[in-house]
């Protein structure tokens, strides 16, 4: 099995370091042999739910499917029986748009009901079109303006380290989000406390509202602008199972620094008509569209 390695090179990650069982959480442990049908279950219902609300954005949803199932069901540490577990390992989506895809994970971990995902965006729904720490059981920030997940992410990691918990917190941003200048300035100070329960994930999905990335404000050379702001990077494809799991593992031992993961994924992952379509950035699939991407996800 192969991975990128900090240098952006292709290493080897042999079967065995890939396949050996996280410590669990209480009750959302799967096997890694699962994760492939988790991931399109919770497409799925990305999908279904999107449709059904008639608006959302499902390009940024289905491009970090394979990131938040293996932390959910592989890597993190927590327990849909108690959600606000102070040892509980979290997870903060700031592309808060990602909010689909946080509450179907959320639903099949078993924070929500099934039911309560087809209430997506309507009135009086625990369920807003960006996540909502007050209203949703699971959700750990509020989310609205981007670029602001990072510095919240960072502030959670040094309560921790005051408290003397050994948690790690996860922040998901996008490659478009990273064009926030509060990115960096968390970037920066994160470094400089030397926060290593600290994980940035960029979806690097190339696409953001307005086209490629790489045209509107381009990112590159991104894991080694990380490197420059002292974070060790790696980049890895972001819809390979064991190539995250392997970049979380390592992420576990890096010390005295935080840790970026530019993970290359597809806008609209899984679903052909969406792929790469900044149409589906924040445009929902009508009921036809729903019916062929479902047929196409089996």
């Amino acid at each position: 099995m192969s991975s990128f390695s900090a240098s952006g090179g292709m290493t080897t990650t042999s079967a065995s370091a890939t396949e050996t069982e996280a410590e669990a959480s209480p009750n959302t442990k799967l096997p890694i042999s699962a994760l492939p049908e988790m991931a399109r279950t919770l497409r799925r219902h990305i999908v279904t739910m999107i449709g059904a609300a008639g608006s959302g954005h499902p390009g940024g949803s289905l491009s970090a499917v394979e990131i938040v199932a293996t932390l959910y069901f592989h890597t993190m540490r927590h327990d849909k029986a108690n959600p606000h577990w102070p040892d509980r390992d979290r997870f903060i989506m700031s592309k808060g748009h990602g909010a689909p895809l946080l509450y179907a994970t959320l639903a099949e971990a078993g924070y929500l009901s099934l039911s309560e995902l087809s209430t997506l965006r309507r009135a009086g729904s625990r369920l807003q079109g960006h996540t909502d720490m007050t209203l949703t059981p699971g959700v750990e920030m509020s989310a609205g303006s981007l670029g602001q997940g990072l510095s919240f992410g960072l502030g959670v990691a040094l309560a921790g380290r005051l408290d003397g918990r050994d948690y790690r917190v996860y922040v998901l941003t996008g490659d478009g989000e990273c064009d926030e200048g509060q990115i960096w300035e968390a970037a920066m100070a994160a470094a400089h406390f030397k926060v290593d329960n600290l994980v940035a994930i960029v979806d690097h999905n190339e696409l953001q509202i307005d086209g490629w990335v790489r045209n509107i404000m381009n990112l590159e050379p991104l894991a080694d602008k990380w490197r420059a702001f002292g974070w060790y990077a790696m980049e890895v494809d972001g819809h390979d199972l064991g190539q995250i799991i392997a970049a979380l593992e390592r992420a576990k031992s890096v010390k005295g620094q935080p840790t970026a993961i530019i993970a290359h994924t597809i806008k609209g992952k899984g679903v052909s008509f969406m792929e790469n379509n900044v149409e589906f950035h924040g445009r929902a699939p009508t009921q036809e569209e729903v019916a062929r991407a479902l047929a196409e996800l089996g």
